[in-house]
């Protein structure tokens, strides 16, 4: 990933952010507590994994708030990953849980996707019958394609006691797919994790959830207070009571992605055909060439993975954005 100051007129389209920001009832939530800024919670953090609980048809004990995805993340691997008990990924996909892993001396066994660009569970398990965390992103980051409910299913029936699934919804809402809460729901071996960052447009203010039994969300709590921003949970519960919100977020996304695919197609440029906020395209050469290229042109994307040396990951931004993209890139190509 390229370093340092960005432009203010650059179009950012590398960390699968949301441009719309929070919506009107978050920021006026968000304005309601700021004078209570200097206290730890609030009664938002009790309300809204209370709400999220609720919707997913949950009992309460079942969900615990956090500050964004990333947190719960590492205190997963921390939990359940050991020098002898290693992590499974899909590659290419999301890394923080890689990171954590090789941080504390644990095997980390990277599995190509299928050629499908599911996750390929049962190649997941045969390369570590003994790990302690199995990893999924669903929609997968970075290439923003689905791995069936079943293949997750299965996995989570035969994978080694003692271990679990962490299954990462960071993009669920860009996608009308069923969610692991229902494994959840069944008392599975399964931690789901969601953040607000993505559609809910909250990534510089920090909400998210873990979704699990009470005794595997235990065993996340001894790694660190986990103290929450006030106005993160009062945005992410005001987010949560704003029903059009998701339907309304995904359709726009989901026209602005189907018309860069047009132009793509368009241009005899390859693609992975995500249901998400982001994808990743096949440039035809070493792929931080084109990331360097881009960002002369003040249009930043994504970083690059080892696993696919010729391909980038955009973020689907506002049709402006898009547009000046789709002009940076044709030139770049060039």
């Amino acid at each position: 990933m390229l370093r340092g100051a960005i432009p203010n007129d650059a179009v950012r389209l590398g960390a699968n952010e949301n441009p719309l920001g929070p919506c009107p009832e978050a920021l006026e939530a968000i304005y309601a507590v700021a004078r209570s800024g200097g206290r730890y919670g609030g009664k938002s953090s009790v309300e809204f994994p209370k709400l999220a609980a609720d919707q997913e048809g949950l009992k309460p004990t079942y969900v615990v708030p956090y500050a964004g995805s990333s947190d719960p993340l590492f205190r997963a691997v921390c939990a359940y990953v050991s020098p002898a008990r290693g992590l499974v990924m899909g590659d290419p996909g999301y890394e923080a849980g890689a990171r954590a892993a090789e941080f504390i001396g644990a095997k980390v066994s990277r599995v190509p996707l299928k050629a499908t660009f599911e996750h390929d569970v049962k190649a997941m398990l045969k390369a570590n019958p003994a790990a302690g965390v199995y990893y999924l992103s669903n929609p997968n980051n970075p290439t923003g394609t689905l791995t069936p409910m079943e293949d997750i299913e299965w996995l989570v029936a035969n994978k080694p006691n003692g271990s679990i699934v962490l299954l990462d919804e960071a993009y669920y809402h860009f996608a009308e797919i069923q969610s692991g809460t229902t494994l959840v729901a069944q008392d599975k071996d399964l931690i789901v994790l969601r953040t607000f960052s993505k559609l809910y447009g909250l990534a510089g203010i920090r909400a998210g959830l873990a979704f699990g039994r009470p005794d595997l969300l235990d065993r996340l709590r001894n790694w660190g207070p986990g103290m929450l921003p006030s106005t993160g949970m009062a945005a992410a519960a005001a987010s949560l009571k704003t029903k059009t919100l998701v339907p309304e977020r995904r359709r726009i996304n989901a026209e602005i992605r189907t018309e860069t695919f047009e132009f793509l197609t368009q241009q005899g440029l390859r693609f992975v055909p995500s249901v998400a906020n982001h994808f990743m395209l096949d440039v035809k050469r070493p792929s931080l060439e084109v990331v360097k290229a881009l960002a002369e042109e003040k249009v930043f994307i994504g970083r690059v993975w080892p696993a696919w040396p010729h391909h980038v990951r955009v973020t689907v931004g506002t049709r402006e954005e898009m547009g000046k993209f789709e002009m940076a890139l044709l030139k770049v190509l060039a």
